[in-house]
């Protein structure tokens, strides 16, 4: 007995001193990292907005996108019917919309639109994809737009911060983002994020039809970042400027939503389903060790430093001072294992009303989204 909880005490702070020395060296590439300062850039820019149903304050959102400090652009959205509900809010916005129409065999309703709109305005310099559920400041395209005169750079993105705007499951959202805007930070787990992008149309103009009809056409967040390594350019990641998207999510919108992601994310970076597991399993080890040992002896508090640390970080994140952060975050682990867990075996999502197929299988239908 004694002997096995000496070994469970080793293997404790072996995960322990794992999980601190991940964190020392994302310490270490926090500080290098620097957003580069680009001069004025204004090339021909179309920004394209796919819709589909009503998203929670849409007008409001393509009033934002339609009223950017940028002078050479146009921002159109684009439906799979004139009937669609958002059609309302693109009218009272002002917005311009066109209908979805590129024929392609394995997208999604999202890459279809995009597709849609590169083929009817062949003549822009840089295009940009704005989900409908992103509200912007008039900085946005702009800050978007200028890493792309860096000729190294096939794709500039940014990742959006999940505002709450009522209950507890919406708190969950905004802490579950912070995953996504970690693996921003460092260029070897930089992906592009299909709500707000932009590219040159030299990324996409001979590659077309990968883009349509590849294994990964099922998103468009994929599709471009695959392409973008294939073609030796880098990412850049934009900090300033960050979209909003404001949530009101139940417990059951978040599961689909968590799991939808998680989901593309393993399609997309195989590695990802492997070092989830290994880390957040981790966390939960050192989590639940330091509650147990502590019995023990109060020196296995130190145990606590790494959910100390990212405790900080959530909250200097999230920039509100909010008890149940906290909560959510030694929750996070367990919530993140589970939606690897669930995505490693899944072979469709659905999303609004629309089921698409994965590993390399082609959807079931075609519909227009905002998101994949």
């Amino acid at each position: 007995m004694q002997l096995a909880l000496l070994l469970y005490e080793a293997f404790a702070l072996l995960v322990f001193a794992f999980l601190m020395a991940l964190d020392l060296s994302n310490f270490r590439a926090s500080r290098k990292a620097k957003n580069a300062e680009y001069p004025p850039f204004n090339p021909k820019a179309l920004v394209m907005v796919p819709c589909k149903g009503e998203d929670l304050n849409l007008k409001e959102n393509l009033i934002s996108i339609k009223s950017q400090d940028y002078r050479n652009y146009r921002a159109i959205a684009i439906i799979d019917s004139n009937k669609d509900m958002a059609i309302n809010s693109i009218l009272s916005a002002g917005m311009d919309f066109i209908l979805s129409g590129s024929r392609c065999s394995n997208c999604s309703g999202k890459v279809r639109a995009i597709a849609t709109a590169i083929e009817k305005f062949p003549d822009y310099a840089v295009y940009v994809i704005a989900d409908s559920d992103i509200s912007v400041n008039k900085e946005w395209l702009s800050r978007i737009v200028a890493p792309l005169q860096d000729e190294s750079v096939g794709i500039s993105t940014m990742f959006p911060y999940f505002n709450p705007v009522s209950g507890f499951w919406s708190k969950v959202k905004l802490v579950w983002g912070f995953v996504g805007e970690s693996l921003m930070r460092s260029e070897r787990t930089r992906f592009g994020w299909g709500g707000s992008l932009a590219f040159r149309r030299s990324l996409i103009e001979d590659s077309m039809d990968f883009f349509k009809n590849s294994d990964f056409s099922v998103s468009d967040d994929i599709t471009l970042t695959k392409l973008c390594r294939k073609k030796g350019l880098s990412i850049a990641y934009t900090k300033e400027s960050q979209p909003r998207v404001n949530c009101k999510e139940s417990l059951e919108s978040l599961k689909e939503w968590s799991n939808r992601q998680t989901a593309l994310s393993v399609l997309g970076y195989k590695k990802n389903l492997y070092m989830g597991l290994i880390f957040y399993s981790a966390e939960i080890v050192t989590l639940i060790s330091s509650i147990l040992l502590t019995i023990v002896s109060p020196l296995f508090l130190i145990l606590l430093l790494h959910f100390g640390f990212s405790l900080i970080k959530t909250y200097k994140r999230a920039g509100r001072d909010d008890p149940e952060i906290a909560l959510i975050t030694a929750l996070m682990p367990f919530l993140y294992l589970s939606n690897l867990i669930m995505a490693s075996r899944m072979e469709s999502i659905t999303w609004r009303g629309s089921e698409y197929k994965l590993r390399g299988q082609a959807p079931e239908k075609n519909a227009g989204s905002s998101e994949t």
